[in-house]
């Protein structure tokens, strides 16, 4: 698929102009502006909300796909957990676990900032919440249409979206997105799930689970994509245990709105299948891409335009008929090729410098068949266990993306970077000028005065 960019249109382009010009004034200005451009509160009748005029639906992702490569994957493959074992063989693992374990004593004992004591005690609270129950057909106690006497709930497609949405974003998330599970999307399910259970799909009307696999119906057609926020104040505190607690949090709060979303969908009269363990189901990238909830990156991961890479990513089937979402062009596939301050801040050097992506994967935790900047996870993990103590998040940290939208300015920087292309490599300088890829203090986290989940959670819909 080739790369197609809509021209620019004299709406736009009168919106656009100057901006270059004005920029670095306009930054220096923007604490006086009174300025809050907002967007309409108006939602379709699938209850998508109003996003800038600058993100655009698209028929195809930003990112080429050859189809006829994908095969599913098998989430074993993974550098991760036992899959990082496969991959540098088990007495290097152990070295490293050695060594791990004996640089995170020696900062507890160094009171290092961001590893501290309480830093650490803050992360362990995280992540064994993380490490409570999931559940791939739901915790199963709301009761069903047919335990009230009632029918169960009826609706359009576009319906059915909308209060899936609302749910939703009640429950905790930042966005959601609808796919329709086709010959081409199964392929981002997983064929193995990551404890090595198989996904397999079945003309059955329930789903099931058995200690060999686990059954997905042939009727579950729709997969939900949502995001949750992780805290940009505080993963700017990278590679610290004080940052690393903030993926963690997310990954509770996915966990949670998993299983509450399973039962509302119980409730209503229908399925809900999520992921039985952390990362499993299916490709979270490849589906929020799909989904339309931003753009894979030269991180390899998602990019949103409301929230840059400040996301985790969670999804779930259902056999709810839901009205499907389009990919997106925002422009930041685009910037990312002349950006690469991801690459650049990378310690381990794992990720891509080439200008152009390609479909030359890096190892077998890649999956073939779509164009992109893969990485070297063995590289990434490594230094996660040997050096940083942590799951790192330095490149989110660093990206341009990653910055608050208070600044009225930042809007049409983000315009800028969908309608004009050119000018990515003067917005990476300015990026660069202004110090926003900087890592803060660790120490003066804990004097801040966050707010909840240290995120903002009114949804940014400023546009011009």
């Amino acid at each position: 698929m080739a790369k197609r960019r809509r021209s620019l249109d004299r709406r736009d382009f009168l919106r656009i102009a100057g901006l270059a010009s004005v920029a670095t004034a306009a930054h220096a200005l923007a604490p006086f502006q009174p300025l809050k451009i907002r967007a309409s509160q108006k939602v379709d009748r699938a209850g998508r909300p109003a996003r800038p005029w600058w993100v655009r639906t698209v028929a195809e992702p930003t990112i080429e796909i050859d189809w006829d490569r994908i095969e599913r994957f098998d989430a074993r493959h993974t550098a991760q957990g036992q899959g990082f074992i496969n991959y540098v063989g088990q007495a290097e693992a152990d070295r490293l676990n050695e060594l791990a374990d004996k640089n995170q004593k020696q900062r507890l004992l160094d009171q290092t900032p961001g590893y501290t004591l309480k830093d650490q005690a803050l992360e362990t609270a995280q992540r064994y919440e993380v490490a409570g129950q999931r559940h791939f057909l739901g915790p199963q106690l709301a009761p069903t249409p047919d335990e009230r006497g009632v029918p169960k709930w009826t609706g359009t497609p576009e319906e059915a979206a909308q209060i899936l949405r609302v749910a939703m974003r009640h429950f905790g998330t930042a966005t959601v997105g609808f796919v329709e599970l086709n010959e081409r999307t199964r392929k981002l399910i997983y064929a193995y799930d990551p404890d090595g259970k198989p996904l397999v799909f079945e003309d059955v009307e329930l789903a099931y689970a058995t200690d060999e696999k686990r059954v997905i119906p042939n009727r579950a057609r729709w997969v939900i994509v949502y995001t949750v926020q992780m805290s940009g104040e505080t993963l700017k505190r990278a590679p610290t245990t004080t940052a690393a607690q903030t993926t963690s949090l997310a990954y509770g709060r996915g966990r949670h709105i998993q299983n509450q979303t399973q039962e509302f969908l119980r409730g209503l009269g229908y399925q809900g299948l999520g992921e039985a363990t952390v990362n499993a189901l299916g490709i979270a990238p490849a589906f929020a891409v799909m989904a339309g909830l931003g753009e894979l990156s030269r991180l390899n991961r998602l990019i949103t335009p409301e929230y840059g890479p400040m996301v985790r990513v969670f999804k779930m089937i259902t056999d709810l008929p839901v009205a499907t979402d389009q990919p997106i062009d925002a422009g930041i596939m685009e910037f990312c090729k002349h950006c690469k301050k991801c690459a650049e801040a990378c310690p381990a050097g794992a990720l891509s410098f080439e200008d152009e992506p390609n479909w030359e994967i890096r190892g077998g935790w890649n999956n073939p068949g779509h164009r992109a900047y893969f990485e070297d996870s063995v590289k990434c993990q490594t230094y996660m266990q040997a050096e940083a103590g942590t799951n790192c998040g330095i490149c989110f940290a660093v990206c341009p993306f990653s910055k608050k939208d208070k600044a009225w300015i930042h809007h049409w920087v983000k315009a800028g970077v969908s309608a004009l292309p050119v000018l990515d490599g003067f917005f990476r300088s300015m990026d660069d000028a202004f110090s926003y890829g900087a890592q803060k203090d660790p120490a003066a986290w804990w004097t801040l005065d966050l707010p909840e989940y240290g995120i903002d959670t009114e949804r940014s819909t400023d546009e011009s």
